[in-house]
């Protein structure tokens, strides 16, 4: 069964992110409903080789971001990645003037993401561990040193339960500085029964981040998604509105 599984999961990650993809039917099973963040299902995802959200390599939209000059960087810019699995968009984001902690509940994960990323300093590649960690941790209860300049969420946000929003905007809110800035490439999932993916929309981002003084600053869709997810992608970017006199 589970080599099976792993066969269907190996190219999934180009496949659509919905109950269509027995990738993606076997997570909801794993999960259970996803009412309650837990480490036991995620990690079974990984055992199991399902992991139909991972791409295999960072994020199309990522590296323009990098490319675009746009995010911050300088003396101790610190970045988040929630939900950061493979790490993929860790190890792209980081570089000099800029360092990058990739946060994941399950712990398999950040040992494959340590591994991968390992593996491609040992081959050449442009990442160097100076610039980014791994931490296994509850992004909910986790407390790092500083809040942090940055931080990336893409795939995080609609794959919680939807009752678990509010407390997802809060703790973005509180883990990020008062000047720094949030951005969410949102795969705005519909007419799912179940999840994860969770229905999500604009509005849903909204109506939690609002309240708490992030509104959006600029918002796009996605031209760089990978194919199945074109045209179900945006990404916006968020910063605290300035407090009036």
């Amino acid at each position: 069964m589970a080599s099976a599984i792993v066969d269907v999961a190996g190219a999934c990650g180009q496949q659509a992110l919905d109950g269509s993809n027995p990738a993606v039917a076997r997570v909801r099973q794993l999960i259970g409903g996803g009412v309650q963040e837990s480490s036991d299902g995620w990690s079974r995802c990984w055992e199991e080789g399902v992991t139909p959200w991972d791409l295999g390599q960072p994020t199309p939209a990522v590296v323009e971001l990098v490319h675009s000059g746009t995010l911050p960087a300088g003396d101790a810019t610190t970045v988040l990645v929630p939900g950061c699995g493979a790490g993929y968009d860790v190890v792209a984001l980081s570089g000099p003037g800029r360092f990058v902690v990739g946060l994941d509940i399950c712990d398999t994960a950040i040992q494959k993401a340590k591994q991968l990323s390992a593996a491609a300093a040992a081959d050449g590649g442009d990442g160097s561990s100076s610039f980014f960690a791994f931490v296994a941790d509850d992004f909910f209860t986790w407390e790092p040193p500083e809040p942090f300049h940055l931080i990336f969420d893409y795939t995080f946000f609609c794959a919680l339960h939807p009752s678990m929003r509010p407390a997802w905007a809060k703790r973005m809110a509180d883990l990020l500085r008062p000047d720094g800035e949030l951005i969410t490439l949102m795969y705005l999932a519909e007419g799912q029964e179940a999840g994860p993916p969770f229905n999500t929309t604009v509005l849903d981002y909204k109506e939690v981040l609002n309240p708490l003084g992030l509104v959006i600053t600029s918002i796009e869709d996605n031209e760089v998604a990978v194919e199945p997810r074109k045209g179900m992608e945006k990404i916006a970017r968020w910063k605290r509105m300035a407090k009036s006199d």
